[in-house]
């Protein structure tokens, strides 16, 4: 078992010693969550190493971290949205304002619904398309299906409801749903063309 993993356990180790176990077993997943998030290599790794610059300043203030990945996770996410406010005027928040909820009710939103809306998807096709989807929903998508955490989770890091993270996820995968049959549907017709001539 290592350092962290004994950490999260039982807080055995210094901050100071627990902050270094946790880059090197979070750093490459962080940096994978942030190349994923903002399509930039460089602004990732400058976002990464931001984030590991504040966590260590809040370790050497005295503060105590209790579990570091759900920490570096919350920092990194705050600073990826600052990078999305600097670049355009409105929000995230506006623009889930702005659009509405029109799936129904919340309940039918469930994790269940969502999981089999996503084995729908092709893994390898959807994952290349991240890209088209807007911020709010490949957000979501990455956190749950990339990073693997759950909707609670998902909801403390992006300070939303649950609710909220439920519609995301469930309009992003129909979004993504919608733009692998386009282009299937696309490739089909260009193949048609191609026999006739």
């Amino acid at each position: 078992m290592s350092l962290l993993q004994k950490g999260e356990d039982n807080q055995g180790g210094s901050q100071e010693e627990r902050f270094l176990a946790a880059f090197d077993e979070y750093s490459s997943a962080l940096f994978r969550h942030a190349s994923l998030r903002i399509s930039d290599r460089e602004k990732a790794i400058d976002l990464v190493h931001d984030t590991f610059t504040k966590v260590w300043g809040y370790v050497r203030q005295g503060h105590e971290i209790k579990l570091f990945r759900p920490f570096l996770y919350k920092v990194l996410n705050n600073l990826i949205i600052d990078e999305y406010r600097k670049k355009r005027e409105s929000s995230l928040d506006a623009l889930l304002e702005l659009e509405g909820v029109d799936e129904g009710s919340f309940e039918e939103l469930s994790e269940s619904t969502v999981e089999s809306l996503a084995a729908t998807l092709d893994g390898k096709r959807a994952f290349e398309m991240l890209e088209t989807l807007p911020d709010e929903y490949r957000e979501v998508i990455i956190l749950r299906f990339v990073d693997e955490l759950g909707p609670k989770e998902i909801s403390k890091l992006i300070e939303e409801s649950e609710n909220i993270v439920s519609v995301r996820l469930h309009r992003g995968l129909k979004l993504l749903r919608k733009s692998i049959e386009q282009e299937e549907r696309s490739r089909e017709e260009q193949r048609l063309l191609k026999q006739r001539k």
